[in-house]
Parts: C-alpha cells; sequence; structure tokens
C-alpha cells in the first residue's frame, strides 16, 4: 500500500508550492489578516479561474475536474505550509463537500458551477451559538409551509460566513435535523464579523428571521441532514489534517534553519542537546501526523464507511502534533518570535484555533474510544 503521490499530485503541489511561495508570504498574511474579509480578491481570482483549484473534486459535468479527494489533501498541505489566508477551506472543504455529499439535484446544478469558477462562495453554518450544534437549549429551525420552509434562528463560529455568498444552514424541521442552501442575500439573513486569536481565519455570527426558503433548497431529501452535516464535518477534517501537516513542518523547516544560524556563546544553537531533541521530537511529530493524514486521505477518496475513524484520529493527532511544533518554533527562536513582524505567532495562533475547529483532540478521541467499545 503505498500513500505517496503519483505524477498529478506531486505536479500539482510543486505548482502550488511556487504560487504561494510568491502570493501567500509572511508580509501578505500580515496585510490581508488585517482587513475583514481576511483575503485579496485577485488571489481568490488566480486559484479559481487561472489554477482551478476551488474546482479539484467537483465533477466535469459542474464545470469541475472530478479528481479524487486525495488532490485536495495535497493541496491543503501546501496551502498549510504558507497559512494561506483565503476562504478556500470554509468554499471549498466544507460547502462544496456538503454540496456533493446531498442528494437533491436542484442544489448541485445551481451552485456547484459557480463554486468551481470562483464566482461565488460557499461555507457551512451548523454551530450554535451556544457552541453545542443544534442544542435543545438554543436551535435554528426550518417551519414547513405550502411553498417550502421559514427559517429561524443563529449560527455563530460560521467560517467565512461574512463573505460568503452561500450559507448551508443546518436547522431542525420537526424532529430531524436538515441542512438548506440560503443566499446570503435573502431576506431577514445578517452576518457579523466576529474577531478571534487566530485572524487569518475569520469566523461570522449569522443571523435567520422569517427567511423564507423553496422546497429546492433542502439538500437532502430523505431526512438524512444529520448524517450528511457529519460527513461534510468528517471530510473537512482531513483536509484540515493535511493542513495542520504542512503547517508543522514548516514550523520544523524554520526551527532548523534558525538553530542552524544563531550562534550562542560562540556556537550553533543547534549544536546544544535541548535544541536538538526538540527538533527530532518535532520531526516524528510531523512524519506521525503526516502518516494520519494521508492515510484519512485515501479513505476519503476510497471508502466512506472507514471515514469517520480515520477523520477523527487525524483531527486529533495532527491538531496537536502542529500545536507542539508551533510552540517548539516559538521557544527555539526565543523573544523574536514574538514579534509582529515574525511568521511563528501566526503559526501558534492558527495552530491553536484549527485545534477547536470542527471538534477538539478530546472530542475526536472519545469518539475513538466509542468505537473500541469504551464507554
Amino acid at each position: 500500500m503505498n500513500f505517496g503521490w503519483n505524477t498529478e499530485q506531486t505536479a500539482l503541489k510543486e505548482s502550488a508550492r511556487k504560487f504561494l511561495e510568491n502570493n501567500s508570504t509572511t508580509e501578505h498574511t500580515l496585510a490581508v489578516m488585517q482587513t475583514e474579509s481576511g483575503f485579496a480578491p485577485s488571489t481568490w481570482t488566480q486559484i479559481c479561474s487561472e489554477l482551478g483549484w476551488a474546482g479539484l473534486t467537483i465533477p466535469e459535468e459542474f464545470g469541475g475536474f472530478g479528481l479524487p479527494y486525495s488532490f485536495l489533501v495535497a493541496l491543503m498541505e501546501e496551502m498549510g505550509r504558507f497559512l494561506f489566508s483565503a476562504p478556500f477551506f470554509s468554499s471549498v472543504c466544507l460547502g462544496t463537500n456538503a454540496l456533493l455529499l446531498c442528494d437533491n439535484p436542484s442544489p448541485k446544478e445551481a451552485y456547484l458551477p459557480q463554486l468551481a469558477s470562483g464566482e461565488k462562495r460557499a461555507t457551512l453554518a451548523h454551530p450554535e451559538p451556544t457552541g453545542a450544534p443544534n442544542s435543545k437549549s438554543d436551535e435554528t429551525r426550518a417551519e414547513k409551509t405550502s411553498h417550502g420552509y421559514v427559517l429561524n434562528g443563529s449560527k455563530a463560529f460560521v467560517l467565512d460566513g461574512h463573505t460568503a455568498d452561500l450559507l448551508l444552514v443546518s436547522a431542525r424541521v420537526d424532529n430531524t435535523i436538515e441542512l438548506f442552501a440560503v443566499d446570503a442575500n435573502s431576506e431577514g439573513v445578517t452576518a457579523q464579523y466576529t474577531p478571534t486569536m487566530d485572524q487569518t481565519r475569520k469566523q461570522a455570527a449569522i443571523e435567520f428571521k422569517n427567511v423564507v426558503l423553496s422546497s429546492d433548497s433542502r439538500l437532502s431529501s430523505s431526512d438524512n441532514g444529520a448524517r450528511l452535516v457529519e460527513q461534510t464535518r468528517q471530510l473537512a477534517c482531513v483536509a484540515l489534517a493535511a493542513e495542520q501537516v504542512g503547517a508543522a513542518e514548516r514550523c520544523l523547516e524554520k526551527s532548523v534553519e534558525y538553530a542552524q544560524t544563531r550562534i550562542q556563546f560562540g556556537r550553533p544553537i543547534g549544536s546544544f542537546q535541548a535544541i536538538k531533541h526538540k527538533c527530532a521530537d518535532m520531526m516524528v511529530q510531523v512524519e506521525a501526523a503526516r502518516s494520519a493524514a494521508y492515510y484519512a486521505g485515501w479513505v476519503a477518496s476510497e471508502s466512506l464507511d472507514d471515514l469517520p475513524l480515520a477523520a477523527a484520529q487525524a483531527k486529533s493527532y495532527c491538531s496537536e502534533a502542529f500545536y507542539r511544533c508551533a510552540a517548539e518554533n516559538i521557544q527555539i527562536h526565543g523573544g523574536i518570535g514574538f514579534t509582529w513582524e515574525h511568521e511563528a505567532h501566526l503559526y501558534f495562533k492558527r495552530a491553536q484555533g484549527s485545534k477547536a475547529l470542527l471538534g477538539t483532540p478530546e472530542e475526536h478521541r472519545a469518539f475513538i474510544a466509542t468505537h473500541l467499545g469504551l464507554s
């Protein structure tokens, strides 16, 4: 079994790295993350219309390339390496995945071509303001009418929710959870940008007040909206794990580079045992995380039945590996690692934010424990 990249995937990674080296520098990231949108529209146009990244996994009939999920995993690793600041994860790994999984053809036909071209951006609006999705105490509801549905409620922690054109909203219909495609410009929809510690990945709070939806806006036609939301989350976990691997490896590389050139007491600090061991431990964590992410990427491409466990394993391990590497990177750099101009703090903040995103490592390990028959 080979979890390495084939010729086409290698070419994608190489072209992505070349582009990101020039268009996702530390200076660029520091500039765009201070804007409310968090990205440069011209860069978004380039990656979608010129490079075709938004349409990698979208079938050709909808304007995409129809490639296996492993291609997206390969691309996300490179994006993580350069902390690419754009609504790519929210639109492709959340929004597009939800549409690809749905069994209602109408939303696919209406939105996938526009998402593939980058003309529109989507995101998944699932968590409630309490932090517990669809909790009994605070729920978003869609009331069925003779012409469709009326949506009321609120969502929080929605990635790029204030700049998305399409919101895929989970809501309770009677006793089931369903997913709806909602135009962000619909009457009754308001989005408010919510500042967070990780300024490279924007979030928003969204309110829905008597938003009228057509019957075709419902993504699932067979009362399996909860399964649709969960599979979307699992696929996104795999993509996020790959991003974390790329970012963790970058932290390792920058730590080794600095340890080789920083002179203290007349010798490179990399010659000291404490620094050597930190870097060695980081490499072990990166390689183990890479194995977990690549395996999960293969599962996402070949066998959705095995996806829940593979996604939980990858997300839990890669989250902690990235966090440790980002923390050690700051420690090895010393005082300079805390300065605003240096990239080290950006990776640490992304590590902290992505660690909680889509479920904490502890939550994923609890799922794994249940799978093992432990309660």
